[in-house]
């Protein structure tokens, strides 16, 4: 088994694998180190990353792009409403307010959700990495951004599992990066903790944490977002820019066509990169609409100036992060500036002025994520034997429980988990309840969260159960806030007292706590003496209770399995029609290559009547392969081929053979002679046998070669090499034997001499 870490970026995707040298970033089938995270439909099959980008400008509206965008949102999310118009792809409500995709593909609209495409993405990394790696796949770590809620958290579960993953994390895209950072670094001072602020400018949204570095450990202070800025804000600046100008100059609407507003967001994304090295650059594009060519200029200083409200934003999260660290920027010692929308000389003049430093670039800005998790990854498994380093993560949420529709107070608020609580977490929650209730943790804050986001979780359901005795009954509950950052219910305990000890229960548990109680709840043995002497004996009932979580927008058991063979079947056809093309290209090469040996290689092994038979079989297949059979099954390639190999295989044996004949006459001829050379220290009456058979072989040889030379080339030989090679054979078996039975007889002979003297 291998450990890796997977970056689902909005864009791009990369994978980072642990070796016994160190973590590498793995190459695509295009030996890339980034691959681009789409899916796409064609007729009959999907492609996927680089093969996905190939097929986009064929298949716009059957493709896939920016799914983290929508992966675990409600459709009516005017964020993801707002995502949804930039995008060419058919979409519409589902049950519970989930956003299904439609699709095209084998004839009929299919309709997906956003955690089965994320799958599809899921099942095509991993398919790589065992490729690479020559090893199965199965624990993973994930890269996912800070801000993701629950459900999202959920939802990438549950997409690893349909692709037949086992996260053993979820971890925050700056908690990756500040692990890659700080395990390798020995410079830290002894004085006290380093403070580093990352600052992530992804392709669709802008991250910052603040970490606190010392020997042997990192812990997150603050994680900070503004998840609707990123590098595609600054493309779509100019996008527009353009858009207007073209509509002016050319008098064309971009928005109005697909294809061609994804050409010029391409050549936009392109063109801000030029900007990022030259003052100017030009914007030209081929036939973008309506059978027009347009040209466009800007210079760098007009961008930042269109772009003067996105570099200000940027300055928001940075001081939200400082705030809740409890810090000033007079404390933070480095600033690493990382993500693929980072390389704007305008963002790093912008967050020099804020820190008041210049920041730093020394990790790699696109692999740092994949490369920190697939770290996380070997520390987590048992498979590597990492060193020593902890690393404590944060919530960026705060986090409140409800008994039954009523909050419960912990302290003088409603919190039980606040913002900036590590990762993982424990509380043990003392209620009073003598039967079925309901937990329902929510988000304490909504101003922390992203727009649009409810502040409900879930629900979780504690019973059924009933208490003996409602006064004396406690419900103890353990809830944790578990290494994905997902809130759960671990257990649930009934807690009674009573006087009876017949009445104890069999079903008596140990639970351990790992959170704010320490140690374990036993079963008690009190005695209490009464005032006349007499003892009553007190037991404590132990019994634990079912608990059931209802997540509104995750998947059933049933709809997983469903899904799961769903991507086995899509997963089947592309193999089906993969192997189809194969078959199709192995036809059509053998008709040219076929076509071109016949009048040369081969046109002296070839009668007239067979070079016109075959030569008019292959100009018949190629007119079939761009007619009737463009779209073919595999077994009908295969036939084609196998009735072509039937014509050509006998002028191509007899090509072949003449080659293997002369090698093989030249192997006979040195056997012999080998052999000839080998008697000539065995006496004269040992000897004749074995020339005997060496001169029957020449002779044969001779007779057979002279035969052979007298035929035509272009029919079957008279003498095969594999004749050729058996008389070999057969002469060496010959010989050895004849030697070995003399050898025997001499030593017997001696033998009994030895025994007359």
């Amino acid at each position: 088994m291998s450990v890796v870490g997977f970056d689902i970026g909005n864009e791009k995707c990369v994978i980072a694998a642990v070796k016994q040298r160190g973590v590498d970033v793995l190459l695509n089938d295009e030996s890339k180190r980034e691959t681009p995270a789409l899916v796409c439909f064609g007729e009959k099959q999907r492609f996927l990353g680089s093969a996905a980008a190939a097929s986009a400008m064929m298949h716009p509206k059957t493709t896939v792009s920016q799914v983290k965008r929508l992966i675990g949102r409600k459709f009516q999310d005017p964020d993801v409403q707002n995502e949804l118009r930039m995008l060419p792809f058919e979409t519409s409500e589902g049950q519970d307010g989930a956003i299904l995709i439609h699709l095209k593909y084998l004839g009929e609209t299919h309709r997906f959700t956003p955690v089965q495409i994320m799958a599809m993405l899921f099942a095509h990394l991993k398919y790589m990495t065992e490729t690479n790696l020559g090893l199965p796949v199965l624990d993973c770590v994930i890269g996912i951004p800070s801000y993701f809620t629950d459900l999202q958290r959920r939802a990438y579960l549950d997409a690893a599992k349909i692709a037949g993953l086992k996260p053993l994390r979820l971890m925050h895209d700056c908690t990756a990066t500040a692990l890659g950072y700080g395990i390798y670094k020995t410079d830290f001072s002894n004085a006290g903790p380093t403070n580093v602020a990352f600052v992530d400018i992804g392709h669709c949204d802008t991250q910052v944490s603040i970490v606190s570095f010392e020997a042997g450990q990192m812990r997150i202070l603050s994680h900070a977002f503004d998840n609707s800025l990123g590098g595609r804000d600054f493309d779509e600046i100019l996008f527009g820019y353009f858009a207007s100008c073209f509509k002016e100059q050319y008098n064309i609407d971009v928005y109005s066509n697909v294809r061609a507003s994804i050409r010029l967001r391409a050549a936009c994304e392109k063109l801000k990169k030029v900007l990022s090295a030259n003052a100017e650059a030009p914007l030209n594009i081929e036939c973008l609409m309506d059978e027009k060519d347009v040209k466009g200029f800007i210079k760098r200083e007009e961008f930042e100036k269109l772009a003067s409200g996105l570099l200000e934003r940027i300055n928001i999260p940075c001081t939200k992060a400082i705030t809740d660290a409890g810090l000033t920027v007079g404390k933070i010692h480095a600033v690493e500036l990382v993500g693929s929308g980072s390389r704007i000389p305008a963002i790093t003049r912008q967050l020099a002025s804020f820190f008041r430093r210049e920041p730093s670039r020394t990790i790699n800005a696109s692999e740092c994520v994949a490369r920190g998790c697939a770290l996380q990854c070997a520390m987590l498994s048992p498979i590597f034997r990492v060193r020593d380093y902890e690393v404590q993560d944060c919530i960026p949420f705060s986090i409140g429980f409800s008994l039954d529709k009523t909050p419960i107070l912990q302290g003088s608020n409603y919190v039980l988990f606040p913002r900036g609580q590590p990762i993982p977490s424990a509380i043990v929650l003392q209620l009073q309840r003598s039967s079925l209730f309901h937990l329902e943790p929510f988000y304490a804050n909504p101003n922390e969260l992203p727009s649009g986001v409810p502040s409900e979780i879930s629900c979780f359901t504690i019973g059924p159960f009933q208490a003996s005795n409602s006064e004396r009954a406690r419900v103890k509950v353990k809830v944790q806030l578990n290494l994905h950052g997902i809130v759960t219910v671990e257990s649930a305990m009934l807690i009674e007292e009573h006087v009876d000890d017949s009445e104890l229960s069999t079903k008596e548990v140990q639970h351990v706590t790992n959170g704010s109680e320490d140690g374990t709840y036993m079963q008690s043995k009190p005695s209490n003496a009464s005032a006349d002497g007499k003892t009553n004996d007190k037991t404590m009932r132990r019994l634990e209770i079912p608990v059931s979580e209802n997540i509104n927008g995750t998947m059933t058991g049933v709809e997983l399995m469903e899904a799961q063979d769903k991507e086995l079947k899509l997963a089947q056809q592309d193999r089906t029609m993969e192997q189809t093309k194969e078959k199709k290209n192995a036809l059509e090469s053998y008709v040219y290559e076929m076509r071109n040996k016949l009048f040369n290689t081969y046109r002296g092994f070839a009668s007239d009547e067979e070079r016109e038979g075959i030569s008019k079989s292959l100009q018949e297949t190629e007119e079939w392969l761009y007619d009737d059979g463009e779209d073919e099954t595999e077994g009908a390639y295969t036939s084609k081929l196998e009735a072509l190999k039937k014509l050509v295989d006998p002028v191509e044996n007899r090509f072949k053979d003449e080659e293997a004949r002369t090698q093989a006459s030249t192997d006979l001829f040195k056997c012999i002679a080998d052999i000839r050379m080998s008697t000539k220290s065995l006496p004269n009456e040992d000897r004749e046998p074995i020339l005997n058979e060496c001169n029957k072989a020449e002779q044969w040889l001779t007779e057979k070669t002279k035969q052979q030379d007298s035929l035509p080339k272009n029919i079957d030989p008279l003498l095969w090499s594999s004749e050729i090679k058996k008389m070999t054979e057969d002469l060496n078996m010959k010989c050895m034997h004849i030697m070995s039975r003399k050898a025997s007889h001499r030593n017997l002979d001696n033998k009994g001499r030895d025994q007359r003297g």
